[in-house]
């Protein structure tokens, strides 16, 4: 991890978590929705704290922190390897995957030459992490979050997009809880 992305304790980050070569995975429900599962188990185990969250084709967007006494980067790095087996385990077994053999190539691919890496990397290193350093800040990213997927013209709302906390902030209910800013 670069100094740039460098994740304190006791601060919350704008953070960006990018599939290897922008793949777009979270096209089908079911990749979707081990994201947001583990994002819920790591909520409800692991102390992660989401004030904002926004899951697109190839990229996850949060801002989070981690509760007193836990390290944000541990979760982030638990959640991408979880994540990262959860994901290719259902795509080489999903017998509907029209993508399986090109996608399944492209995460063995990009692990490759990484030590640590035993089968496939389905996450780019690193979660551009972004300090949150001021009200101003914080607002700016939230609204960039929650208005990706209109831009994307996935939807004509923020709050009509189910994968994102736009409907909790619109006093809806929402896929995951957060803490509302």
């Amino acid at each position: 991890m670069g100094i740039k992305n460098k994740i304190e304790p006791g601060y919350a980050y704008f953070l960006t978590m990018t599939v290897v070569n922008w793949i777009d995975v979270f096209t089908r429900p079911v990749y979707k929705h081990i994201i947001v599962d583990a994002l819920r188990y790591n909520q409800e185990e692991k102390g992660l704290v989401i004030y904002g969250w926004c899951l697109m084709s190839n990229h996850l967007h949060m801002i989070a922190e981690a509760e007193e006494g836990k390290h944000l980067s541990d979760i982030l790095r638990d959640f991408k390897k979880f994540t990262s087996k959860a994901i290719t385990k259902e795509i080489a077994e999903n017998p509907t995957e029209s993508r399986k053999k090109w996608m399944l190539n492209e995460f063995e691919f990009a692990g490759r030459y990484n030590q640590k890496i035993k089968n496939y990397k389905l996450w780019q290193d690193g979660n551009e992490a972004k300090e949150i350093h001021s009200t101003s800040f914080l607002e700016q990213e939230l609204e960039y979050i929650h208005n990706n997927p209109v831009r994307a013209e996935i939807v004509e709302l923020p709050e009509e997009y189910m994968y994102s906390s736009a409907k909790k902030y619109a006093d809806e209910t929402g896929l995951l809880n957060v803490i509302l800013i």
